[in-house]
């Protein structure tokens, strides 16, 4: 049976793909992973450890740990990035990557500076919600359509304490994470890219798609990816549109 390693963008977890395990499980191997400072993942000491090479050296960890030979990957945002470094440091293991709205956006052509951008995930991982409604509420205005599958990825997403909720990935981590972004850029390494990749880019909100035109567009020429735009989409496309996700799997990864 083919097996599909999933990596989840900043601040999830790994049952953020749990709709598409869902539709997969029959034909696929799926194994969904908290990244380190994620769900129940604990984070890593030091901050150099984000680093996106040390990043791929702890997926090969994993895939050694698990016994896995060789995998598809399905990753989104952040974790795309991973996902692209592992893929030119470890070929052998994967036979092709599917990226839902991520490694595309490279950071030298981002409008903030690494400073801002880190000051901003601090504060925003580092917010607090009384009720679990409160908190809920925003989780599902981050989506175009809910599920009692996606209720249960939400369960995932908080920390109870003291009567309150709090994001489960915490300030310091996003900051980790934002500066091994910067640091290692991934336009450098899209030349170096052997494995068959598959973008799914986002369309809304359409205030961002000339960036996401322009970024895309300079990683399907150097990485020779096929980069598929999936209408009406937010950032999360895999939970606003998971079936697309799901018929692009099958299509590819026969």
């Amino acid at each position: 049976m083919p097996v599909i390693l999933c990596l989840h963008g900043l601040g999830s977890t790994g049952l953020s793909f749990i709709e598409i395990a869902h539709d997969l499980k029959e034909d696929y191997r799926i194994i969904s992973i908290d990244a380190p400072g994620h769900g129940k993942t604990t984070p890593f000491e030091r901050g150099e450890d984000y680093e996106m090479n040390k990043m791929a050296d702890w997926l090969n960890e994993v895939t050694d740990l698990l016994e896995i030979q060789s995998f598809y990957f399905l990753s989104h945002s952040w974790g795309s990035f991973a996902a692209l470094f592992y893929s030119i440091k470890f070929p052998d293991k994967m036979k092709g990557c599917i990226l839902i709205d991520g490694g595309y956006q490279g950071k030298r052509h981002s409008k903030q500076t690494m400073e801002e951008e880190v000051a901003y995930y601090e504060k925003d991982f580092e917010q607090v919600w009384e009720t679990w409604e409160d908190f809920l509420a925003l989780v599902k205005s981050e989506t175009l359509n809910w599920t009692p599958l996606k209720m249960e990825a939400a369960k995932d997403l908080f920390l109870y304490k003291d009567h309150q909720y709090y994001w489960h990935a915490r300030g310091v981590t996003a900051a980790h994470i934002i500066r091994a972004m910067h640091k290692d850029e991934a336009e450098d390494i899209y030349h170096k890219i052997e494995a068959p990749v598959i973008l799914l880019r986002a369309t809304l909100p359409e205030s961002l798609n000339e960036h996401r035109h322009k970024t895309a567009a300079i990683f399907k020429e150097k990485a020779k990816a096929e980069v598929i735009c999936i209408p009406g989409t937010t950032h999360l496309l895999h939970w606003d549109r998971p079936e697309v996700v799901v018929r692009e799997i099958r299509k590819y990864w026969k």
